[in-house]
């Protein structure tokens, strides 16, 4: 019998719900707050779309929307929203690490991010910090690489 999948870092099942509110608590950290305008031009969408979807955030208690004033994340959304952003992050650094270039980290994270359980999370970040602490470790893992892409 198959081992049972582990519980995703996330609840909600959309990627591009997840990526909302990603942006939303990236934009809140950086600028204090988050306009619509400033979501759309992050994720390269109109500003109608976004509306549409802050209605629906809205609506299942991620965030409080008001018209002109802009997006707050609720408890529950900045939950998510940091919990995503910290996945988004884990995996930038390990996977920049080995001196991949950023378009490859970039793409290759916004496919890994939303499909990620707890448990391999914690693995990967286990392993960051110890890459990140150990020069000589992470030198010897891109001479293997460089090897094996050769």
């Amino acid at each position: 019998m198959p081992a049972k999948r582990q519980e995703h870092t996330s609840h909600l099942g959309s990627p591009a719900i997840e990526d909302y509110l990603e942006q939303i608590h990236n934009l809140i950290e950086s600028k204090g707050y988050a306009r619509v305008v400033d979501i759309a031009k992050n994720l390269e969408i109109s500003q109608a779309s976004v509306t549409n979807m802050i209605q629906k955030l809205d609506a299942e208690g991620f965030v409080v929307y008001e018209r002109y004033r802009g997006v707050v994340l609720t408890e529950e959304g900045g939950k998510v929203g940091a919990e995503i952003a910290r996945r988004h992050e884990v995996l930038t650094r390990l996977l920049a690490s080995f001196g991949l270039d950023p378009k490859t980290v970039h793409e290759d994270v916004e496919g890994m991010e939303h499909h990620i359980s707890r448990q391999t999370l914690e693995v990967l970040t286990l392993l960051m910090e110890e890459l990140e602490g150990n020069a000589e470790l992470l030198r010897k893992l891109k001479r293997k690489l460089a090897k094996n892409s050769a």
